[in-house]
This record gives structure tokens, C-alpha cells and sequence, in this order.
């Protein structure tokens, strides 16, 4: 039996060689994109599976409100450590503190290269369950080790075994290689720690680390726990959620709360708002599911359309079956063996499609999405994924068809019904409002990113490099290297800060200054520059002036941005004094020497941080700031820049960055979302129009004979188009106006998230309604003219 519906089902998608190419290539062409959103769910679903303890690690958050408003992030201070481990170990089993990831250099005999690491203590290995492939997973019990990843101990030192061997680091550490651990895969959070060395040659080494081991003011470190056994997250968070305010009750006045982070968290629910967790990346997830499930739903709906839309040539068929005895039940089978074997295909050639552009869909991604061959788990899930599709598209047809009378086939009196065609008619009125939904949310999706993108910056970044200094190498030389670059006619201006320029690594309060106001907490972004700060970013000076080498006393100065102007509640601020109560010497105040210009240093999406900038008494610069020679080429200025460095620096790779690049990688989330819309839509929207143009080719050949009679009596070319194309019109456009505000309330309600947003405009719905009539007149039109063109000799003689 199951061998002759399959052999029926065969011969029928044969003979119909037109429709089953729609069928399958629709149907495939869903699963594709279907398998593709599947496995990038997947992905992002089991980040950080690599961990085996991942369900007992956290980071230790704080919440600190300041002025009402309540900021959240993972920084703390480094006496947190001893007040855990002093009374609070019962709740853990690890506990590591450590610094941020950063570049640094590394050298080895003649090799230097450059690698982002940390300065972690010494249970971190064994927390994090690191897969050591040479030396011990105890790599960091003495002060001078250093444990490095796969790819970093291959280019230091080739075939060598590197087990034992001493590197430099930054030039200010001699470190010997303890262990090689495998590099941690893409989609894990430490996946770009290319070393681990130790806290104790941290703490030892730098000054204001050792000075901060009694500060509960200085947030600057990280701290990472396992959770004991017999516990919980909420459970600990609870014990441990006042510790800070307690021991310190200075902090008391900002209600500072601890909290445990969970690893599981990380990465998809990272966002908090006014101390509160409100998501993150968690609601792109179930974007592109709902997307998924889409583009597979319009694929099986031009299944049933177009299965439906043949009954009448399949009526007969069914009433010659059930009149010589079959049941109802053994012709759904058989309808239902034909979807299998449709669906079946159409997931052998989706297979191939996304072998074929999963590459490029990783690039598109930043993934590393591979297929999964040995998966059984993905095999089972794909069987499951074929029966409920076959399911899905072909329960309807199969129903509809098999309850035909064959009393009325047989005797040439059957009729589909007035009303037959309404499902396919609100099946395609469902496929055209999913596309123009998907049409409107992608063109504000890239509305709202152009509108951060056109947003004043406050710099200007064109020609603009950032050169890091974190050796101590770079120590006491700064003045040289900005007289060699000026001197070499490649750069035009230069500068030092303390972060760089489109990042905020530094917040400061505990500044008291004329008439501020009783009970106010100050949080201002802290960045510490040298002289030519301005001129060298192009920074607009709005009142006062920058800071100058003719004023020694610029040493004890300051700048505001426009920002923090109006947060401070000053009108007249040049030459008034903020005084700093946690200086080592309080009583020289910071002279407010000039405002400028608010500089986007964080998301553009946010609005600007006020934010202050003092000068580098200290020599904290951590990046050169190069403006380059605008009258010659970039490349021509990088390589003589290059050539002053490295004669200066021999030991040092050479590393830069334009900063209108990094500035750009603040859109490239919000861009890889929009342009993957983009591309789903466009397929959900060529999907709708392959069913589309199936349907009308099957209308059209239905009224083969009406055509004919209509031209004999002569009708137009343009009267048998109007004819066949208005009805597919009319029921665009009622697609479009259920659309249009679907659209409205979801795309409003992602805009809120962001403080800086784009207007909704009317004509980005018009639009779209007008992309959708226009698409749909060019698919109906290729069948409606040929089907006005052809000979009506030929289709009144072939009754």
C-alpha cells in the first residue's frame, strides 16, 4: 500500500513539473532559512556550554544610585575580596579576582606579538575548567607564571615546547610559560583571553593597585565565584547583597547592592536599567525564531494554496477511488504521503542551501556556525521537523480534498463552491501581511541606526589614529614621540589620554563645589589627557580655552562637557573650582578652565555622559592620539608613522587603530540585525510571490476558455490583465492595512528602548504598501499578459 501512494505521489508532482518546482523550491527555500535561524538560535542559546561549571559561576554586580537614578555594571572594589573571604567562604567554592581584558605585549627571542589577557588569581584555571593541553592546570601558584592559549603559544614559539620557557610581558614582567590551554571556543565569553598570568605580579607591580587594597571608593576590578554545592545564586545574593554598605558605611549615602551575575546570563540578559535585568541579546533570540517560524509557515502556506487550488483537477481521481471503495481516511494518507515525499525533497535541497551559504551567513554573523553531521540530537529534531511540516502543509489539502462527493465528480456536476477559494484567499492576505510587516520593521530598523549614525559626534574621527601604550616602554617618552611625528609631516597634531576615544573606562564622585546643592551625587566620566587633547580630536572649545604649556597651573585644571555643565547646575563655570576629596592632597582644587563640546564616547544611542577631563599629571596616558596629515594618503602617513615606532620601539609590535572604525563597531550589532532582515525579508517576501505567481498561473489556465471567449468579442490585453490581476490586488492591500499597525505598536515598542531614537514617519508605511502593490502587479503581470496574449483560436477549439 505504501508502496503505491508513494508511486501516485510521484507520478503526480512528474506530470506537474511547474507546480512541484514551486512547491518544493518554495518549501525548500523556507527550510533553508528555517535550519539556518535554527542553528543560530542554537548557538546563541548554549553560549558558554563550554564551561562544565557554568551553572555555578557568576560575577559579582553592584548597583549604585546616584541622584535617584540607579546604574548597574561589574566593577568593584578590590577590599571586597578579604570581607569574602574573611566571612563569607561557606557560599563559595572558588573565588578569583581579576583584572580586564587588555592587549598586551608579549616577546620571546626576536618574536613580539600582541594578545588581550588578564591578571587573574590562581583557582581561575580549575573554576573555569580549562582544557590544559601542555604543563599543569595549577599554571598560576607562582607569582611570575603565565598560562597561554593554543594559538598564542604557536606564534611565540613555533614547534618549540614553550613549557618553561620565560617571556617578557609589556617589557615589565619576565614570566615563565606554566601550561598551553586549548583556545575557548567563539561563542563563550573568555573566548578572547589569549593569556591568563597572575594577580600577585599585578598587585605588586602597580602602584595604585596596591594603594586600592583599602578602598571601598575604587571600583576598578572584577571578581569571579563558584558557588558551593549546597546553594544557590539567589540564595547567596541575598547573604551577600548589603556587604559593601556595611563595611563601608561612606558608600552608604549611594545604597550600593552586590549581587551574583550567573554565567548562564551573560550573554543574553546583560542589559539592566535602573538596577533592574530588562534583557539584551536574549530579544534578538526570539526575533529571529518568530522569523524562522514565519518564512516556514508562508512556505507551507503555498503548499495548501496551491494543493487547494488544483482540487478541481484531482476531482475526478478522488471520486473514481471512493466509488469503488476507498475510504476517507486512505485518501488523506495518500494526500499526506505526497506532502511527506514534497516536504522530504524540499529538505534535501535546503540542506544544500545552507551548506552553500552558511560561510557567508557565519561572515554576515560574526559566528562560527558549523553543520552538524554527527549530531543525533539534530537528526531526531530534523525527522520531527519534516513530520510536523508535512503535517502542517499538507493536513488542509489532504482534508479538503478527500471530502469531495464522487456522485457529483462523476456525473460532471461538482463545483469547488462560492466560497471555496476564501481560505486561499486569507492564507495569502496572512503571507502578504507577514511581508510587509517584516518590510516596515526592517526599513526602521535601519532607519534608527542612519539616525545614531548622523548624530553630531562632538570630534571629528576622519584621519583621527589611536596608537596603545600599555608597555613600559612607552614610559617617559611621550614628548619625544610627539616631536618626531610632528617633524615627520605624517601627523598634524597629537595628544594622550588615559582611555580611548570612544570609550569611557573611568567614573569618579566625591567632588564638592560652590553652591551644590545639599544631598547631590555626582558621577562623572573621569578621562586624565595632555595638552592639544582638543586640537587634536578637533574638539570643539565652547567657552574658556584648552589646556595650554604657557599656564604651569594648568597641572591643577579641568574641562567639563556641555553635559556636565547642566548636571552641575553651574552658569558661569570657567574659573570656578571642583574640589576633590579623595586627592591624595585636597586642598589644590581643579580650576575649570573651559567647556566643550559633548563628545559621543559611549553608545550613540544614549545620550552623552557628562563627563570631565583633567590633565595627565601622572603620565597615564594609555593611548596616543594621532591626527594625520589630511593633504596626504592614509597609507602614506601610516607607513612613515610605522617607521618612526618602530625605530623607537623595536621590541613592540606596531598596533593602531582608526578611530572611525571602532567608532563604526558601535553599530555593527544593530547592522548585522538589520541586514539579516533585510535578507529574511527579501526571501519571505520571494516566497509569497512564488505562490503568488502559482496561483495566478492556475487561475489563469482555469479561465483558458473565458480568456478566449472575452478576446473574440475584444476585450484588451489591458481587460483581461485588470481582470486577473485585481482580485490578488485587493487582497494586498487589505494585507497591507492589517499591517501597517501590527507594525506601528511592535516597532514603537522597540524604539523606546532607545533614549536617542528616530520619529516614525508616514511614508516609510507608504512605502511599503507601495513596494508590496508594486511586486505583487509584477508577479500577477508575467502570467496575466501571456495569458491575454495567447491565440483564443487554440483555447475555444481544444474542448
Amino acid at each position: 500500500m505504501l508502496k503505491n501512494y508513494l508511486k501516485i505521489a510521484w507520478r503526480n508532482l512528474a506530470k506537474n513539473k511547474a507546480y512541484t518546482a514551486i512547491n518544493v523550491g518554495g518549501l525548500a527555500l523556507g527550510m533553508a532559512v528555517t535550519l539556518i535561524i535554527g542553528l543560530w538560535v542554537e548557538d546563541e542559546l548554549t553560549h558558554n556550554k563550554y564551561f562544565t561549571n557554568k551553572d555555578r559561576i557568576a560575577q559579582i554586580f553592584q548597583s549604585q544610585t546616584f541622584n535617584g537614578e540607579t546604574g548597574t555594571g561589574p566593577a568593584i572594589p578590590r577590599p571586597l575580596e578579604k570581607a569574602f573571604r574573611d566571612g563569607y567562604m561557606d557560599n563559595f567554592e572558588n573565588l578569583v579576582m581579576s583584572s580586564w581584558n587588555n592587549s598586551q605585549y608579549l616577546k620571546y627571542g626576536e618574536t613580539s606579538i600582541s594578545r588581550t589577557g588578564n591578571f587573574i588569581q590562581r583557582e581561575a584555571p580549575d573554576m573555569f575548567d580549562l582544557k590544559i593541553l601542555k604543563g599543569e592546570k595549577d599554571g598560576l601558584r607562582e607569582v611570575n607564571s603565565i598560562m597561554l592559549n593554543e594559538s598564542t603559544a604557536n606564534a611565540l614559539f613555533g614547534d618549540e615546547d614553550p613549557i618553561g620557557k620565560t617571556i617578557e610581558l609589556n617589557s615589565q614582567y619576565d614570566m615563565m610559560v606554566t601550561a598551553v590551554y586549548e583556545d575557548i571556543p567563539v561563542n563563550n565569553s573568555f573566548s578572547e583571553t589569549e593569556f591568563m598570568s597572575t594577580w600577585d605580579a599585578y598587585t605588586n607591580s602597580q602602584e595604585w593597585v596596591k594603594n586600592a587594597e583599602n578602598s571601598w571608593g575604587n571600583n576598578s576590578f572584577q571578581m569571579f565565584v563558584q558557588i558551593a554545592d549546597n546553594t544557590s545564586m539567589d540564595r547567596v545574593t541575598s547573604i551577600i547583597r548589603n556587604v559593601k554598605k556595611e563595611l563601608d558605611p561612606d558608600t552608604e549615602e549611594f545604597n550600593p547592592q552586590l549581587f551574583l551575575f550567573p554565567m548562564k546570563d551573560w550573554h543574553l540578559r546583560s542589559n539592566f536599567e535602573n538596577g533592574k535585568q530588562v534583557g539584551g541579546r536574549i530579544k534578538y533570540v526570539w526575533l529571529f525564531g518568530i522569523i524562522g517560524a514565519f518564512v516556514l509557515l508562508l512556505a507551507c502556506i503555498n503548499f495548501m494554496n496551491l494543493s487547494t487550488a488544483r482540487s478541481e483537477k484531482r476531482a475526478k481521481e478522488v471520486g473514481i477511488r471512493k466509488s469503488i471503495g476507498s475510504q476517507r481516511n486512505q485518501l488523506i494518507n495518500q494526500f499526506l504521503g505526497e506532502s511527506f515525499l514534497v516536504v522530504l525533497f524540499a529538505f534535501l535541497i535546503a540542506i544544500l542551501l545552507v551548506l552553500v551559504f552558511l560561510s557567508g551567513f557565519n561572515e554576515l554573523a560574526r559566528k562560527e556556525i558549523l553543520f552538524p553531521w554527527g549530531e543525533v540530537n539534530f537528526w531526531l529534531i530534523s525527522l520531527g521537523f519534516i513530520l510536523f511540516t508535512a503535517l502542517l502543509a499538507g493536513s488542509y489539502p489532504a482534508l479538503y480534498l478527500s471530502s469531495f462527493r464522487p456522485v457529483d465528480v462523476l456525473k460532471g456536476t461538482f463545483k469547488a463552491g462560492k466560497h471555496s477559494s476564501l481560505p486561499r484567499k486569507i492564507l495569502v492576505v496572512f503571507q502578504f501581511t507577514v511581508s510587509v510587516a517584516f518590510i516596515i520593521g526592517t526599513v526602521i530598523v535601519m532607519q534608527q541606526i542612519n539616525h545614531a549614525k548622523n548624530r553630531p559626534i562632538g570630534y571629528d574621527r576622519e584621519g583621527l589614529v589611536q596608537i596603545p601604550t600599555f608597555s613600559q616602554d612607552f614610559t617617559g617618552k611621550y614628548e619625544l614621540m610627539r616631536n618626531e611625528f610632528l617633524a615627520s609631516g605624517a601627523v598634524v597634531e597629537m595628544s594622550a589620554s588615559s582611555s580611548p576615544t570612544t570609550r569611557i573606562w573611568s567614573n569618579r564622585s566625591g567632588y564638592t563645589w560652590e553652591g551644590k546643592p545639599e544631598g547631590f551625587q555626582e558621577d562623572l566620566a573621569w578621562t586624565a589627557v595632555t595638552h592639544e587633547y582638543a586640537s587634536s580630536l578637533n574638539l570643539k572649545i565652547v567657552q574658556g580655552r584648552d589646556f595650554s604649556r604657557e599656564f604651569p597651573s594648568d597641572s591643577s585644571a579641568v574641562l567639563l562637557n556641555e553635559t556636565a555643565v547642566k548636571y552641575l547646575g553651574l552658569e558661569n563655570p570657567v574659573g570656578m573650582f571642583l574640589k576633590d576629596d579623595a586627592e591624595e592632597d585636597p586642598d589644590e582644587p581643579l580650576k575649570i578652565i573651559g567647556v566643550v563640546e559633548d563628545m559621543i564616547a559611549q553608545s550613540p544611542y544614549e545620550p552623552v555622559k557628562q563627563g570631565m577631563y583633567v590633565f595627565d599629571k601622572y603620565g597615564m596616558g594609555a593611548y596616543y592620539n594621532l591626527r594625520l596629515n589630511p593633504k596626504q594618503s592614509a597609507s602614506q602617513n601610516m607607513a612613515i608613522v610605522e617607521r618612526i615606532f618602530v625605530e623607537h620601539f623595536p621590541n613592540i609590535p606596531f598596533q593602531f587603530d582608526f578611530v572611525d572604525e571602532q567608532y563604526g563597531e558601535k553599530f555593527a550589532a544593530e547592522e548585522r540585525i538589520g541586514r539579516l532582515s533585510g535578507i529574511f525579508t527579501a526571501l519571505a517576501i520571494l516566497i509569497s510571490c512564488l505562490g503568488l505567481f502559482g496561483l495566478t498561473s492556475f487561475v489563469a489556465e482555469q479561465r483558458t476558455k473565458e480568456i478566449g471567449v472575452r478576446k473574440v468579442l475584444g476585450a484588451s490585453v489591458f481587460n483581461v490583465w485588470n481582470m486577473l490581476s485585481r482580485d490578488f490586488l485587493k487582497l494586498v492591500t487589505i494585507s497591507c492595512f492589517i499591517a501597517m499597525p501590527i507594525s506601528y505598536y511592535v516597532m514603537n515598542g522597540w524604539l523606546q528602548e532607545y533614549p536617542y531614537r528616530v520619529i516614525l514617519k508616514w511614508w516609510i508605511f507608504a512605502l511599503a504598501m507601495i513596494g508590496a502593490m508594486l511586486v505583487t502587479v509584477l508577479t500577477v503581470s508575467f502570467q496575466a499578459i501571456r495569458a491575454a496574449k495567447a491565440n483564443p483560436v487554440k483555447s475555444l477549439r481544444t474542448e
